[in-house]
């Protein structure tokens, strides 16, 4: 095969293209070669990816080239279709993601489902709507407080993060959709920021790290090059944050107040022991994902 920098000329048309590109990705044992051709020629070519066959004999000028080469080189090297886009799609929605942020996974709708069952629908003209009160710790992107939000726009959320960066781009995206005023972001290190005041929300959601440490060199060059390792590592057994949050959790929410995790595909046994030995928690819950895995975990604060 040989190098695209030789190979793509200025007469090659979309299909001819889409053709070759698709060998080289191929060749190059890049996930879903065609379909991550076709997505980053419509990027370049400001099109809808069916777009592309429609005008599949059109000619590239000399500039379209040059930049769809770039994006070509970048693929290569594993970096992810995301940060290349700069974008990903979740719940329907587009979010800004850079590598300050996570790339959203479609498992983490579930984490939404859930959270969207605890949250009454209405409007805040009827009187019958109790008003709640969200959390997202680790809130990266900002993509799952921001669906949330766009479902249930008459309750209070809040999301936070230990990184800096992660807050602006979670407020950004609140800014793209237009939901900069339903969400308030800050940083924080799980509850750091909170001492010891009185509970105050309904329900907290997180999708912490839950990797093992030693796992994540053997992951996809895609994740343990590009990826915030803040945002995988787990700690030695991958359970580090999620005992964190488990332990703390209840001291902040209010009576009855629900706590929601994304976990490992093989943590059920594990997270079910740190919750029996918190003994603070009531009604445990897990959600399968779509490969059939215990994703989401819910559990309930204990009356007392």
């Amino acid at each position: 095969m040989q190098n695209p920098t030789n190979s793509i000329k200025p007469e090659w048309t979309i299909i001819k293209l889409l053709k070759w590109t698709t060998s080289y990705f191929k060749s190059r044992d890049i996930e879903s070669p065609r379909a991550t051709a076709e997505i980053l020629l419509a990027h370049i070519l400001e099109l809808k990816r069916i777009d592309l066959y429609l005008q599949y004999d059109q000619p590239l000028c000399a500039e379209e080239l040059s930049r769809f080469k770039a994006l070509i080189k970048r693929r290569v090297k594993r970096e992810p279709v995301a940060y290349i886009l700069g974008f990903k799609e979740f719940w329907s929605m587009d979010f800004a993601v850079t590598k300050d942020v996570l790339i959203p996974r479609p498992e983490t709708e579930f984490l939404v489902e859930a959270g969207l069952k605890l949250l009454p629908e209405g409007s805040m003209s009827k009187q019958n709507l109790t008003r709640k009160r969200i959390l997202e710790l680790g809130t990266g992107s900002g993509a799952v407080i921001l669906a949330l939000a766009s479902m249930r726009p008459h309750h209070l959320f809040f999301a936070s993060d230990r990184a800096i960066a992660a807050a602006v781009q979670a407020k950004q995206n609140a800014e793209r959709h237009a939901l900069h005023g339903c969400v308030i972001f800050f940083c924080s290190d799980w509850f750091g920021t909170f001492g010891n005041g009185k509970p105050v929300f309904d329900v907290i959601v997180s999708n912490p790290p839950y990797v093992p440490s030693g796992v994540i060199a053997g992951l996809q060059p895609e994740i343990n090059r590009y990826e915030p390792i803040s945002a995988l590592d787990g700690g030695e057994d991958g359970l580090s944050s999620l005992r964190s949050i488990v332990n703390a959790a209840h001291r902040h929410l209010c009576r009855e107040g629900c706590l929601l995790l994304e976990i490992g595909h093989d943590q059920k046994d594990d997270i079910l022991k740190i919750i029996e030995q918190s003994g603070n928690y009531e009604k445990v819950i897990f959600t399968k994902d779509y490969s059939g895995y215990d994703r989401i975990v819910q559990m309930q604060k204990k009356r007392t």
